[in-house]
Order: structure tokens, then C-alpha cells, then sequence
């Protein structure tokens, strides 16, 4: 089992952050989201947002790893579970593979909340723990993927960049858009 943690801070409010996460794919500055399905959202008792989400991903492993884990397949499922408190300030985001479980399991955590001492600004933290089962070189492979999960992690902030620089009108996803409330994949 391999642990990978990040933490980041924005240069905004916790709201816009929010709202931005929501939106951010797909997004060509990190191609390896390559769909979004929106299963279901409600909003509980408490006024907080459930969403349930199933990311479709091109992992781009690397063929030794591809042949050390006996599969050509890099197409990959997500399940999502995002709970926003708009009360408390706090969005949580958990993740957990669908596809080749029986091989590796990659579950991560986001949580987003406001900066201690500036409201202006925003903190993200991250966890991924990386399991790799029954193939020889797993530490090894372990390691590979917590490496990717970094890298990726740098892609995803980079997605940042247009809402920051443009607003919300250069992203694509947008929650109240006819195909979220619907579930259906969204396309570029």
C-alpha cells in the first residue's frame, strides 16, 4: 500500500472554488478525464449537496505495467461521492476505482475549505491510497502509480487556470445544464 497526500491553496473564495470544482471536466489540460456521468444529486435535511458521479479515464499506464498487471486495458471507471456543506464551508470528495479491482485499487479523498486566516483564499487537500494486489514488483508498481496520481494532480490544477484567468464561461460542464440533471455523458 502506498500513501500520497498534497495540499494546495487557491487565490479565491471558497464558493467560487466550489463551483469551479463542479465544472472543471472534462478539460484539455488534463485529458485523462474523458467523460462525466452525473447519477444522482440531492440535497439532504441538513442543506447539503450529494452528488454521485462516474468518471470514465484513460489511465495511460505504461506497457511494463500494462504487462507486469497482464492487461491491455486502460480505459477505467470511477465511482465519485462529493458532499457540499454550504453551511460549514466544506465540499468532501471521495473517489474509488470500478475497473480492475481484482488488480490495484486507488481510493482518494479532496476535501476543500476555506483558508484559515483569509476567506479569500481556498485549501485543498488531497489523499490517495494506492494498492496494488497479487503481482510480483506491487511496491514498485505502487510507487508508478502514486507518481502518476502527482502528476495528474498538477494536470488537474492546471485546469484551473481558465476559470481563474476567464471566469466560468470557458468551462465546459455546467451542473444545471440539461444533460447533468439528466445523467447523461457529457461531450465536448
Amino acid at each position: 500500500m502506498r500513501v500520497w497526500s498534497s495540499e494546495h491553496v487557491f487565490g479565491h473564495p471558497w464558493d467560487t472554488v466550489i463551483k469551479a470544482a463542479m465544472r472543471k471536466y472534462p478539460n484539455p489540460m488534463n485529458p485523462c478525464v474523458v467523460g462525466v456521468d452525473v447519477l444522482e444529486r440531492s440535497v439532504d435535511g441538513r442543506g447539503r449537496l450529494h452528488s454521485h458521479r462516474l468518471l470514465s479515464t484513460e489511465w495511460g499506464l505504461p506497457s511494463l505495467v500494462r504487462a507486469i498487471l497482464g492487461t491491455s486495458r486502460t480505459l477505467t471507471y470511477i465511482r465519485e461521492h462529493s458532499i457540499v456543506d454550504p453551511v460549514e464551508k466544506k465540499m468532501e470528495l471521495c473517489s474509488s476505482n470500478i475497473t480492475l479491482t481484482n488488480l490495484v485499487s486507488v481510493s482518494e479523498r479532496l476535501v476543500y475549505t476555506p483558508h484559515p486566516e483569509d476567506p479569500g483564499k481556498t485549501v485543498l487537500t488531497q489523499e490517495a491510497v494506492i494498492t496494488v494486489k497479487g503481482v510480483s514488483l506491487g511496491s514498485y508498481l505502487e510507487s508508478l502509480m502514486a507518481n502518476t496520481i502527482s502528476s495528474n494532480a498538477k494536470k488537474g490544477l492546471l485546469c484551473w487556470r481558465p476559470v481563474e484567468n476567464h471566469g466560468f464561461s470557458s468551462c465546459r460542464y455546467h451542473p444545471t445544464a440539461p444533460q447533468a440533471r439528466s445523467g447523461a455523458p457529457w461531450g465536448g
